[in-house]
């Protein structure tokens, strides 16, 4: 049986239709946690937290902990101890930069140094004190890539900019190097992954770690875009730029092409066996790019929360601190957070 709290009561149809039992409540609404409690089981085997807010970070992780604390500490009355797995993001280790073919290339790893840009710093070192709740149940971090798939999440962009150049006949503009690393994967494989440790027959080896979750591949800004070029069929293809030259409308949100960065996730692998499934986002964009409209057009409450968020990360751009020197850029050339 899986749940799943929500504080909109629209969504519970969404949840409904994959066969997820929601319960309303609002995590920052501490009042409502006990609420929320009443609607569950006593027993939980496995708890999954994958909500954060950006903006304010820290006062929902501290509501989202007394929520997780409250639930584990019933659960752990009840004679089980929960696996709580909580949910931060790859870019907690910083831009890599990553480049494709440049020497010495080595990916990120869950033994690579914390060093999230200023924008993440809250999450990155809030988000490793879930093990200090230990005693009411067992703790697991992880960090997932960027996913794309159904809705998109923040891999929309893509799809956004491209439309947008075909329909006004213009080339695909680019403010980072062509062999920036961009490493994502599928929403389903990255729901599999969670499942993997949460169903991982010996809990004491998954008790306190941290772990990756990324495709075994990526993929690079110029493959990506070359298959976008495609699909849009934009005949003026792709132009690269000096992002100091870049023009209000042609600016990318933060982080969606200008964080290279490459994650392995062999540890997940070789303790669970998981390994990504779903084809690659250059593989079968145009399946994705189908799904991504058919949700669009139902309405769909994250691609409409996720576009606002896009919107307003581009347009204050300038104070996120992402300068060309912090990005270790290939010369000149210049986040679900993930």
């Amino acid at each position: 049986m899986i749940l799943s709290t929500c504080h909109k009561p629209f969504r519970k149809i969404r949840l409904r239709l994959e066969e997820i039992i929601p319960v309303i409540g609002a995590i920052d609404d501490v009042d409502a946690h006990a609420n929320i409690q009443s609607h569950l089981p006593a027993k939980l085997d496995a708890i999954v937290s994958t909500t954060e807010n950006p903006a304010d970070y820290i006062p929902h992780y501290q509501n989202t902990i007394k929520l997780l604390r409250t639930l584990g500490a019933a659960s752990l009355s009840a004679g089980t101890k929960s696996i709580v797995i909580f949910t931060s993001g790859c870019k907690d280790y910083g831009i890599g930069p990553h480049f494709d073919g440049a020497p010495g290339l080595a990916p990120h790893t869950e033994e690579s140094p914390i060093g999230a840009v200023s924008m993440l710093t809250n999450r990155a070192t809030y988000a490793q004190k879930i093990v200090q709740h230990s005693d009411v149940f067992t703790p697991v971090l992880v960090r997932p890539t960027n996913v794309y798939g159904r809705a998109s999440s923040y891999y929309q962009a893509f799809f956004i900019v491209a439309s947008k150049a075909a329909a006004e006949g213009k080339p695909i503009v680019l403010t980072a190097p062509p062999k920036t690393i961009l490493h994502a994967l599928h929403v389903d494989d990255c729901g599999d992954a969670y499942v993997a440790i949460a169903s991982h027959p010996n809990v004491a080896e998954i008790d306190g770690q941290a772990f990756n979750i990324s495709a075994q591949s990526y993929e690079t800004l110029d493959k990506v875009a070359q298959a976008l070029a495609k699909e849009y069929q934009v005949k003026d293809g792709l132009k690269y730029i000096d992002e100091a030259d870049t023009k209000e409308d042609e600016m990318w949100p933060p982080s969606i092409i200008n964080f290279p960065q490459w994650t392995d996730s062999t540890k997940l692998t070789k303790l669970t066996g998981w390994k990504h499934r779903r084809s690659l986002f250059t593989e079968s964009m145009h399946v994705y790019l189908l799904a991504y409209e058919a949700t669009k057009a139902a309405g769909h409450e994250n691609i409409l929360k996720v576009d606002s968020l896009l919107g307003a990360w581009t347009k204050n751009k300038a104070r996120l601190n992402l300068n060309s020197e912090k990005m270790g850029q290939e010369g000149s050339s210049n986040s679900r957070t993930t």
